[in-house]
Order: structure tokens, then C-alpha cells, then sequence
């Protein structure tokens, strides 16, 4: 299966996100930010970073780059699409999640690892997992408070949408303690954390974020 990895400028991981595509048995593909479209991809990761410097916001110049106008159309036919990090906050930016990403509360950036629970195993990128899971995969964010008016958070809760939740601490004021979030058709999710990091118990804190990678192959294979 053909994941495809997108670079923008200022991207920092997108490199790590193709090793971790590769270790779980896919062929990673990379696609360039300035590029108008995806290569016949099965799946998109939007990588962690800087992108475009997050200039005005982040994620918010990355939105009009090329490649998001194959991509959000993609995305609306079922596209699996992983935005982690900067890609979390290009999706909400590009509206394909609700909500957006500020400053962190304490208003410093944060490095650690960091405990999740999966909240959702019914999406392109959980199905690995087992709800109520507890995983532990790196954190590095200085944007990472999600945030979303009253109405938007009650949908997200009763539709079962918030897919990962900071457990132990929230290290950076999220609202209802939420890590990550999906689409309503549970093909695109999007969360600050960085599974790409967790992927080798020789390199990371153990291996629990492989499940994201496993997960959409897994799927596609199916499909």
C-alpha cells in the first residue's frame, strides 16, 4: 500500500513518518507542498513541523498549499488522512476537523512523553487498537490547546469523534483533556502527539504508536 507523506516547508517530520510507514510494511511516497496532486496514494499523513514557518497561525498558509486541493477532495471520498502535529493543525485550518489549535496555556513548549487513552477504534487510523487503551507516545508542541466552542464539543463527545485523550496531566490546557479528533466518517483524524516517534523500542518509548501505521494498512488491505 502507497501512503503518501507530504512535505511543506518548515516540515520536521516528515522523514520520520515514512520510516514509520516503512517499519509497518507500506511503501511510503513522498508528495511536495507545491505539487497539485497525490501521486495514486491510498492514504496521506500530514507530518509534524513548522510548516511554512506558521506564519499568521499554524497550519494556516500549509491550507492553501497545492497539494490540499487533491487532498481535500480525496479526503471527502474517503481518503484515509493522518495530520499529526502541524497536520492536526493544517486540517483544522483546512476545515476538514472542527475545532482550532492556540497556545499553549502555560504559553512554553512542551517535550515529553506523553499517555494517551483511545477513545475511538473505529477509524482508518485506530483499528489496531483496543477502546480504553492506554499508549505512550511523544509530545512537542507550543500550538497544542485544542479548543472549540460549547456546541462543537458536546457533537464531538455524543458522536464518539474525540479519539485520543490525555490521561496523566494535560500538558497543555486542551479542552476536555482531548488529544485528537476525526471526521464524521472516521477517514481523516488528526491529533498533537507524535506516534511516528514510537514506532522502535531501540529509538523511542516503546513501540505504541506502530498501531496509527498498522491500522490504515491493515484497512486498506481489506478494502
Amino acid at each position: 500500500m502507497r501512503i503518501g507523506v507530504v512535505t511543506f516547508p518548515g516540515s520536521l517530520d516528515d522523514v520520520d513518518a515514512a520510516r514509520a510507514v516503512r517499519i509497518a510494511g507500506g511503501e511510503p511516497v513522498q508528495l511536495w507542498h507545491g505539487e497539485g496532486e497525490l501521486r495514486d496514494v491510498d492514504a496521506v499523513i500530514l507530518p509534524g513541523g513548522f510548516s511554512y514557518g506558521d506564519y499568521l497561525r499554524a497550519g494556516a498558509i500549509a491550507r492553501f498549499a497545492p497539494v490540499m486541493e487533491p487532498l481535500l477532495a480525496a479526503a471527502a471520498e474517503g481518503l484515509p488522512v493522518l495530520g499529526i502535529c502541524n497536520g492536526f493543525q493544517v486540517l483544522t485550518e483546512a476545515h476538514l476537523l472542527p475545532g482550532s489549535m492556540i497556545k499553549n496555556d502555560h504559553r512554553r513548549f512542551v517535550c515529553k512523553d506523553q499517555r494517551l487513552r483511545v477513545e475511538n477504534v473505529r477509524t482508518s487510523w485506530t483499528s489496531a487498537y483496543t477502546a480504553g487503551q492506554e499508549i505512550v507516545v511523544p509530545l512537542k508542541n507550543q500550538d497544542g490547546q485544542y479548543v472549540a466552542d460549547a456546541s462543537t464539543l458536546e457533537r464531538l463527545e455524543g458522536e464518539g469523534r474525540v479519539v485520543f485523550r490525555y490521561v496523566a496531566g494535560n500538558p497543555n490546557g486542551s479542552r476536555n483533556d482531548i488529544a485528537g479528533v476525526c471526521n464524521e466518517r472516521g477517514n481523516v483524524v488528526g491529533l498533537m502527539p507524535h506516534p511516528e516517534h514510537a514506532v522502535d523500542a531501540l529509538t523511542g518509548p516503546g513501540t505504541d504508536g506502530l498501531g496509527f501505521f498498522a491500522s490504515v494498512l491493515t484497512g486498506l488491505v481489506a478494502a
